[in-house]
């Protein structure tokens, strides 16, 4: 086949290749009235698709680029239950556009007990349901006590030592906020931890060390 016949068989089958997709445009959308588009007949999720419009079907002002994801639920979260309540967290781990802030959902019931404890980013807090008991000790070694109640808000800087209790009849849920993304609840430095590290395991390795059995 010449230069010329296998040019002019190309652009005739482009040609014709494009009549057919306008064609079937016209006769499967147009025509028809319908947007095949703009439908997903296979499995879906209504309810996270009723939360997320724009993202099940965008407007027409979308640029169709890639954004990183700025939400992430709690529901999402994995709840780690205790004996006296639970709590979840979404950090920079889950949602990695958060940067600068992270966020603890915590639940205790009456008389349960968040330990004495502190850490190196500040907290924020918004009781969401009951009562809790806030305890302090500030950098002068003066302690605080104060009762919360629903829509109550605290505050505790860096390093300040606090702990939480659910009161009757049926203890507390709030809501924490802290200024790292990298933070996380499970690794709060404990009162109980801090006297283990800093007494007993000194104690028990010296004990070790002079070929004592130390059992607790």
């Amino acid at each position: 086949m010449s230069e010329f016949t296998r040019r002019s068989f190309i652009g005739k089958t482009a040609v014709a290749i494009g009549s057919f997709a306008a064609l079937q445009k016209v006769v499967g959308s147009e025509a028809l009235g319908i947007d095949r588009s703009k439908s997903d007949p296979g499995p879906a999720n209504p309810a996270l698709d009723g939360q997320n419009p724009d993202s099940i079907w965008p407007p027409g002002t979308d640029s169709k680029s890639l954004v990183q994801n700025f939400k992430y639920p709690f529901s999402f979260a994995n709840k780690r239950t205790y004996e006296g309540g639970w709590s979840r967290e979404v950090t920079i781990r889950e949602l990695p556009v958060s940067k600068t802030l992270a966020g603890v959902n915590m639940r205790l019931t009456a008389g349960g007990f968040r330990e004495l404890h502190w850490h190196t980013a500040s907290e924020w807090s918004i009781t969401l349901y009951g009562s809790a008991r806030l305890t302090a000790i500030d950098l002068d070694g003066k302690s605080f006590v104060a009762d919360v109640n629903k829509n109550d808000l605290w505050f505790f800087p860096p390093g300040i030592p606090h702990s939480i209790q659910g009161l009757n009849p049926d203890g507390c849920e709030f809501m924490l906020v802290f200024d790292d993304g990298n933070f996380s609840e499970s690794e709060t430095v404990l009162r109980s931890r801090f006297v283990w590290q800093q007494l007993f395991q000194p104690i028990k390795q010296r004990s070790i060390a002079r070929g004592a059995v130390f059992i607790l």
